[in-house]
């Protein structure tokens, strides 16, 4: 993968539905040229596919935030599946450094993200946490 096509990955990110003709301009390249590159990285696994974003998707979680959790004892699996059971999560994320548990909440309301927070603080073995909203997203993915 050269610069090329790091600046057109990202112009994707920007736009999925940018026009060839539009992506050649920005990257000043053919049209040909950005067609082949696309094709190229889609065979080579770099893309792995495209998504359309709808307003139904931002609509049904409109307060998002990442919980990071720090496990006590043993219980890391029964907690990832606990959690992997509530509604409100988006995603279980395990990471390094002082936090254990990464999770990705959705919820329609504040206060429904509230009572998430209240029933994953309560799971036996959650030892602490510390949560931040979401407050805008450049860059939106579907997990």
């Amino acid at each position: 993968m050269d610069d090329i096509d790091t600046q057109l990955i990202a112009a994707l990110r920007r736009d999925g539905r940018a026009a060839l003709s539009d992506l050649a301009t920005t990257l000043g390249i053919t049209r040909a040229t950005v067609r082949a590159r696309i094709e190229k990285l889609t065979q080579a696994g770099e893309i792995q596919g495209f998504t359309v974003l709808t307003r139904a998707d931002l609509a049904q979680s409109p307060v998002r935030a990442l919980t990071m959790l720090g496990i006590e004892g043993p219980g890391m699996d029964r907690i990832r599946r606990q959690l992997s059971g509530m509604a409100e999560v988006e995603a279980v994320h395990a990471t390094n450094g002082k936090w254990d548990l990464i999770v990705q909440l959705g919820t329609p309301t504040l206060e429904a993200l509230d009572d998430a927070l209240r029933r994953i603080r309560r799971l036996d073995g959650v030892a602490t946490s510390e949560t931040s909203l979401l407050l805008s997203t450049s860059r939106y993915s579907r997990l």
